[in-house]
């Protein structure tokens, strides 16, 4: 932003490139984005863009922490409910992953009789 004050206030784009230490095509190109939009905010990055953002993130984690006996399908289905569009099983495991939850696929395990525990000991 200070480079499109000074450049309002009437300095060369030069003299503001070596003022602020950058080339002087880095003025350039923001002074014509600037006059073009009105607005000098950077621009959105190179590659795809997440389909969950940060606050989907954090809904999913607390979710997860909740009950921990979901699956990440049907966190992705409750997830997807409520953000109003399709989130895929992969999102979820991989956003659960990166929130340091991991095994998301629990198992329903038949408890053993005294018999088979023994029979098992043998």
């Amino acid at each position: 932003m200070r480079c499109i004050g000074m450049l309002q206030a009437g300095a060369r784009q030069s003299a503001v490139a070596r003022e602020l230490n950058v080339h002087r095509s880095v003025t350039h190109r923001l002074w014509n984005h600037y006059q073009r939009d009105q607005n000098a905010s950077r621009r959105r990055g190179s590659g795809r863009r997440r389909i969950a953002t940060t606050a989907d993130d954090r809904y999913l984690l607390q979710c997860a922490r909740r009950r921990s006996t979901l699956t990440a399908r049907q966190l992705a289905s409750q997830l997807s409910a409520a953000a109003g569009r399709p989130i895929s099983r992969q999102t979820v495991s991989r956003r659960l992953h990166e929130g340091g939850l991991f095994a998301r696929r629990p198992v329903v395990c038949v408890p053993l009789s005294p018999v088979h525990v023994r029979a098992g000991l043998h």
